[in-house]
């Protein structure tokens, strides 16, 4: 095979991307020289014309194996894979070169550096292809129904879009209700419409849609399987009530004597033992905290049981493990706000007049805590000067260096909040700069800083202090005055950076997905190709848990995280990759030693002729090649990488002799 194979070797200048760094010239004159090496060069070979005429050379020349020497193979491998393909070649008889990466990028001003670089690096690329063999992909079928992580908006949305395509849909919330961070939001921005106005028909809509089956207070306990295949374990939490029984009439909760904090208003006031999160919740069905409920606590009390009409409260009920399987996956866990008490100096936590962004969320809500009446916790009175501090905790090397992306627009929304409920007090919004990028995003900037008693401070404030009146004194540095200023109010709000909830890092490692190393948000496969799609096949990413959105971003991307599920399943199959590990029995000791490297749970040990060797489950295999690296016998090989060619490879771009001899 080796003598007789006749390797093609398209070179792309890529405009001046590549050719103004690699002499592409040169490049030709060299590989030409190799014995049954045909070059061609092209100014864009990804273009339509290039393409074809890519085809043509092949189907001319009798040509069987090809290398391109161009951009990355991860965006660019599938356009030549299907050149090949249509000239009449297997797909996997293609190596590519990445000369953009890896030498015009990494050596610009360095031209004679770069094109010998190029010269052995598609050298190498030969010496690996003439022992690359022909592979199949294999195509399995695929379970039509969808797994939804997260009940928050960009939950409810991909979970909407998946269903009206006629899939099931698991839709799996942690909590007692959907809705999510929305549904604790008084008002959006730019438009100021009601929040829950927006999110309730959805909510309501997720409820009611015959191909939804919303499983509230569960979670995600394991994920076996793979793409097309997913076995799901769900831990559904007891209630303590039993769901096909309740009404929903509530008389429960009413007459419930023990209290505990609420977490929906986040810790600003206190709910009953048995409750459900928020007026507008779904489903309307209670939840009886264990570790508030006198009975559960203590074997006393039994109210809630006593009076319910229809016999619903179960306290003998247990948590149940249900398992679903689903073709894919959508992971929409969501943000929570950072812990912004180890700011230390903006006293979170310390003062009770210092709240976040949220927070204030609740206090101005109709069903908050104070039913709309803005005052000051721990005062009791109307704020007559509010201080909103932007960047608390973000965009600092400190805590979180990035952009929470809505802070700027929630602090001229709460301006606005505070002005329409007390239009006498004043707002100073300290910032180093606003930024309103989105739509209409800047007309709402104009509009709120032109309101009366609304000041934009252009500092970032340093330091929150109590005074004895129980009132907030404020450093700043004033780049206007030049000079540190001090301000004293009433209340102080602070837009906190954002980080993924504490669910998301969970269901990260079931899942074996990446995370940002700052703020714990889930890895997309490709930030700008694939900012969707993940690293393990099948499972997708939206909203907020993939890094800091607001509203139309999160639900956008819900969107589009759907239509790669909804194409998934309506195909009924999937193709499997076959840069898969094989193992070669006759070597194979059976030592376990690849199935503790397998990352993926790929490999097995199972009996053959009456010993125990390695089983490669191609399906979850990535090609990864660690238990090529741990195997001690050498008995187990990436198809087309095998140790052999990586030897290859290493000797044209070192000049390095392999150490071992093989046959």
């Amino acid at each position: 095979m080796e003598g007789s194979s006749r390797i093609g070797v398209f070179l792309c200048h890529c405009g001046t991307n590549i050719a103004g760094v690699v002499d592409i010239k040169r490049v030709a004159e060299e590989i030409g020289k190799i014995p049954n090496v045909v070059v061609w060069d092209h100014r864009f070979l990804c273009s339509a014309d290039g393409i074809d005429s890519m085809v043509s050379s092949i189907r001319s020349s009798g040509v069987d194996r090809v290398v391109v020497a161009a951009c990355s193979f991860r965006t660019h491998e599938p356009v030549f894979q299907a050149a090949l393909h249509r000239a009449g070649l297997n797909p996997y008889l293609l190596e590519i070169v990445s000369t953009r990466e890896l030498c015009s990028w990494v050596h610009e001003g360095e031209k004679e550096k770069a094109t010998e670089k190029a010269i052995r690096m598609v050298r190498a690329a030969i010496a690996k292809i003439r022992d690359n063999r022909p592979l199949e992909r294999r195509r399995l079928p695929v379970v039509p129904a969808a797994l939804v992580v997260g009940g928050g908006v960009a939950g409810i949305r991909a979970a909407l879009d998946i269903a009206d395509s006629g899939f099931t849909v698991y839709l799996i919330e942690r909590g007692a209700s959907i809705g999510g961070n929305m549904a604790r939001l008084d008002k959006t921005f730019p438009t100021l419409d009601c929040s829950i106005c927006i999110l309730g028909p959805l909510m309501n809509a997720v409820a009611q849609h015959p191909n939804i089956r919303l499983l509230t207070y569960s979670e995600v306990v394991s994920v076996e399987g793979r793409v097309g295949e997913f076995v799901v374990k769900i831990l559904r939490k007891p209630r303590y009530i039993k769901e096909s029984l309740c009404k929903g009439c509530l008389i429960c909760i009413a007459k419930c004597p023990a209290r505990a904090i609420d977490e929906f208003n986040l810790k600003l006031s206190h709910r009953k033992a048995i409750y459900v999160p928020y007026p507008q919740a779904v489903p309307r069905i209670p939840v009886i905290d264990p570790d508030a409920c006198l009975y559960l606590r203590k074997g006393i009390c039994r109210t809630c049981e006593k009076l319910c009409p229809t016999g619903a409260v179960d306290f003998a009920q247990r948590g149940e493990v249900v398992e679903v399987r689903v073709g894919s996956i959508i992971v929409a866990t969501g943000f929570e706000e950072y812990d912004i008490s180890s700011v230390y100096e903006y006293g979170y936590g310390r003062y009770p007049n210092v709240v976040t962004g949220l927070q204030l969320e609740r206090l101005v809500s109709s069903y908050g805590p104070t039913e709309g009446r803005l005052t000051v916790p721990g005062l009791g009175i109307e704020p007559r000067r509010v201080a909103i501090i932007n960047c608390a905790g973000s965009r600092d090397e400190r805590h979180l260096p990035y952009c929470c992306r809505v802070g700027c627009m929630a602090s001229l929304k709460h301006a606005w909040y505070i002005k329409h409920l007390v239009p006498e007090a004043e707002v100073l919004i300290f910032a180093d700069e606003i930024r309103a990028s989105g739509k209409n995003f800047e007309e709402f900037y104009r509009r709120i800083r032109l309101l009366p008693g609304v000041y934009i401070v252009k500092s970032r404030a340093s330091e929150v202090r109590a005074n004895p009146s129980g009132t907030l004194s404020i450093k700043a540095y004033d780049p206007v005055l030049n000079r540190e200023v001090t301000v004293e109010v009433d209340l102080v709000v602070l837009e906190v950076g954002i980080v993924a909830s504490r669910s998301t890092e969970a269901v990260r490692n079931i899942l074996k997905l990446g995370a940002s190393p700052t703020g714990g948000f889930l890895l997309e496969l490709h930030p700008k190709l694939n900012p969707v799609e993940t690293a393990v096949d099948g499972v997708y990413i939206c909203g907020a848990a993939a890094g800091p959105k607001d509203i139309p971003e999160s639900v956008a991307q819900a969107s589009a995280a759907a239509s790669k599920v909804i194409a998934l399943l309506s195909r009924g199959y999937i193709e499997i990759q076959p840069h898969t590990a094989r193992v070669v029995e006759e070597l194979c000791s059976g030592c376990r030693i690849c199935v503790t490297a397998c990352a993926y749970g790929a490999i097995r040990i199972v009996e053959r002729g009456g010993r125990n060797v390695a089983s490669v489950d191609e399906v979850l295999c990535k090609g990864c090649g660690s238990c090529v690296g741990s195997c001690p016998s050498g008995a187990i090989e990436i198809q087309n990488l095998k140790l052999s060619q990586v030897e290859a490879v290493m000797s044209e771009m070192q000049g390095w002799e392999p150490y071992v001899q093989r046959a």
